[in-house]
C-alpha cells in the first residue's frame, strides 16, 4: 500500500558507493518527528523526499482498527517512488511483521486465499480454512513448530498479504494514518532504529537500477526480489 509524503522530487542518480539516501534534514526540509512508541507520527514526518521517509519508516507500526479487531504490524520493507517536480510520489508499504491480531490477520489471509479477493473480518470460518491450509503443509513434512513459524512469517508478506492481513481496501483510499480517529494509524517505532539495507525496487522496469527499496536486515518477513520481466504478447 502507498503513503504519499508531501515532498516530491525527480529521479537523480543515487549519490555514494552505499546506495542510501543522504540522510534526512535536507536544506529546507523539517527533521524527522519521532514520537514515543505508540505515539502517532507527526505530519512534518512526511514533508520530506519519498526516498528519505522511506527508509525511516521501517520499525514503525501501522495498525487498521476495525469491528472485527485491530491488527497491527511492525513495518519492514518499503519502497520508494518520485517523479518530476510538481508531481505526486508515495512510500509503497512492501511488507510488514504482525505484532498485534495475528489470528484474525491470519483469518482474513486464508478467506482472501480462498476467494482470489479480500475477504470477510474473520471468524470461525476462516479459522477452519487456515487449519486446512496448516494441515496441507504439515503433510508435506512440516513440523507444527515450522508450519507456525512460516504462518506468521508470510502473513503480511508483500503488498496484497500485507492489505489483506490489515483488512485494507478501496474503502480505506485517502485514510488520515496522522489522525487519532482515523481507522488506520502510523506510529512511531517499537524499538531502536533496525539495521537497514537497500537495493533495486520489485519489478520496475524504468529506473530499475535506484536502490530506493530499503528493507530491515535479516527480517524474515522482507519479500523476495524478482526484477522485471517483460510480458509476452
Amino acid at each position: 500500500m502507498p503513503l504519499e509524503p508531501s515532498g516530491s522530487s525527480g529521479l537523480p542518480e543515487p549519490s555514494g558507493s552505499s546506495g542510501l539516501p543522504e540522510p534526512s534534514g535536507s536544506p529546507g526540509l523539517p527533521e524527522p518527528s519521532w514520537p514515543a512508541p505508540g505515539a502517532l507520527l507527526a505530519r512534518g514526518f512526511f514533508a520530506r523526499p519519498a526516498q528519505e521517509v522511506a527508509p525511516d519508516l521501517l520499525g514503525c507500526v501501522l495498525s487498521r482498527r476495525a469491528e472485527a479487531g485491530t491488527v497491527a504490524v511492525m513495518i519492514t520493507e518499503v519502497e520508494a517512488y518520485a517523479g518530476p517536480a510538481g508531481t505526486a510520489s508515495a512510500v509503497l508499504l512492501r511488507a510488514g511483521r504482525v505484532i498485534e491480531g495475528a489470528s484474525l490477520a491470519a483469518a482474513r489471509r486464508s478467506a482472501a486465499g480462498q476467494a482470489n479477493a479480500p475477504g470477510p473480518e474473520g471468524g470461525a470460518d476462516g479459522a477452519g480454512r487456515a487449519g486446512r491450509a496448516g494441515r496441507a503443509i504439515r503433510g508435506n513434512g512440516m513440523s507444527w513448530a515450522e508450519t507456525a513459524a512460516a504462518g506468521q512469517r508470510d502473513l503480511a508478506r508483500g503488498p496484497a498479504r500485507l492489505c489483506q492481513a490489515l483488512g485494507i481496501d478501496r474503502s480505506l483510499d485517502g485514510a488520515d494514518v496522522c489522525d487519532p480517529a482515523s481507522p488506520l494509524r502510523i506510529s512511531g517505532r517499537v524499538a531502536d532504529m533496525p539495521a537497514v539495507r537497500s537495493g533495486p525496487r520489485v519489478g520496475v522496469r524504468l529506473a530499475a537500477g535506484i536502490p530506493w527499496r530499503f528493507w530491515v536486515t535479516g527480517e524474515p518477513t522482507v519479500s523476495p526480489y524478482r526484477a522485471h520481466a517483460p510480458r509476452r504478447r
